[in-house]
């Protein structure tokens, strides 16, 4: 076994879920090595946690969603939330060898079955100690337009990092946001502005989802103003977008384009709530630097912030429900364009850089101990 399975298996178990004796533990995996697997029960035993498995197949997946009744879907729920209800902890752990596999699901397939499954993923983020990552595989290594193994190398890079070192800035970054009434964030073709008074925000530093590193919060409901351009590309419900434009008014997203102004519009659609925004959060890990269609990665790349339509967390409740939670993220980084991020008129960051002396310590040199 790969000497990285075991330390990995232990970041999850321990760090980032901290399972206890006697605690249950459901391991969720698809397209990823038995080893790892075998790596995760092992951890979790060790642990003296009650382990239980499901492995799933994405093909196969597929096909369940591609022509599946709202019944399937409904019994699909029944099951999943009977069994997320005696939980304590959940891992999963997902590969992809083909990143667009459910590309030619319908949106209205799509749609049916998020709406259905909702309740067992609220259970499962709002009440259990959580954490998801993504398996290293030929694919997400051309996606980071890189050799196997130098992603290889990457990966374990980045999953393993000291995220402990990302506590002090974490902490100081959340207070100033829970001090803050007014964002206004600029960059090219962006000029936004919201509110997030009274909203609490959230550290992330491994322990929900692998990689991590970002603080989270919502804005207030009806507060967002302006016009936002993101800069990287995003897959969602297995399809792939890139240069989406929002333009918000009170709020809602009232005009929305891109390369496939159509789907966009109609994931937009699902519900009322997909058009309001459940979440604002800024990334900063140190080795995420560029995009690559996979959202645990992209929206912790370092200099960035996501804005995301849809479903706000409970832990930071603007009142937005939707069936949606679409994470859409923009790099200011100078390379990107660059951007500032102001709170209260007091610049927070520069071209992806913190610039108040307590938060120095979310930026790359501090959080790689330079």
């Amino acid at each position: 076994m790969d000497p990285r399975y075991s330390q990995l298996a232990e970041v999850l178990t321990g760090f980032s879920t901290k399972l206890k004796a006697g605690e249950k533990v459901l391991i969720d995996v698809a397209d990823i090595p038995d080893e790892m697997t075998v790596a995760l029960i092992r951890a979790a035993r060790a642990k003296g946690a009650v382990v239980q498995t499901t492995i799933g197949h994405p093909r196969v997946g597929r096909e369940m969603l591609r022509d599946g009744s709202d019944e399937q879907f409904e019994l699909t729920n029944e099951f999943e939330l009977a069994r997320m209800l005696k939980m304590d902890a959940y891992i999963a752990v997902r590969g992809a060898s083909n990143i667009f596999e459910s590309s030619d699901v319908s949106a209205e397939r799509m749609n049916a079955y998020a709406k259905a499954i909702r309740p067992t993923l609220n259970y499962r983020v709002e009440k259990t100690k959580w954490v998801v990552l993504r398996w290293p595989n030929p694919a997400m290594a051309q996606q980071a337009k890189m050799s196997t193994e130098a992603f290889e190398d990457f990966y374990f890079r980045v999953c393993t990092m000291d995220y402990a070192r990302m506590v002090p800035g974490m902490k100081a970054l959340a207070d100033a946001m829970m001090a803050t009434d007014r964002v206004h964030i600029t960059g090219p073709g962006t000029d936004l502005r919201f509110s997030i008074k009274n909203i609490a925000a959230i550290p992330c530093g491994g322990e929900y989802n692998i990689p991590d590193g970002e603080v989270f919060t919502a804005p207030v409901k009806d507060s967002v103003e302006g016009v936002i351009q993101y800069n990287c590309p995003t897959i969602y419900q297995g399809v792939s977008f890139e240069n989406i434009r929002l333009v918000f008014k009170q709020g809602k997203i009232v005009e929305a384009t891109s390369n496939n102004t159509k789907r966009l519009n109609e994931i937009l659609d699902t519900d009322p709530g997909a058009r309001y925004i459940g979440e604002f959060a800024l990334g900063f890990h140190p080795h995420i630097l560029n995009p690559m269609q996979d959202i645990l990665f992209d929206e912790k790349i370092a200099g960035s912030f996501h804005f995301t339509p849809g479903k706000c967390y409970e832990k930071t409740d603007n009142g937005n429900t939707s069936a949606v939670h679409w994470d859409m993220v923009c790099i200011q980084r100078p390379e990107y364009g660059g951007g500032e991020i102001r709170f209260d008129d007091k610049l927070i960051r520069k071209d992806g850089l913190f610039v108040p002396e307590a938060l120095h310590k979310l930026n790359p040199d501090y959080l790689l101990g330079k």
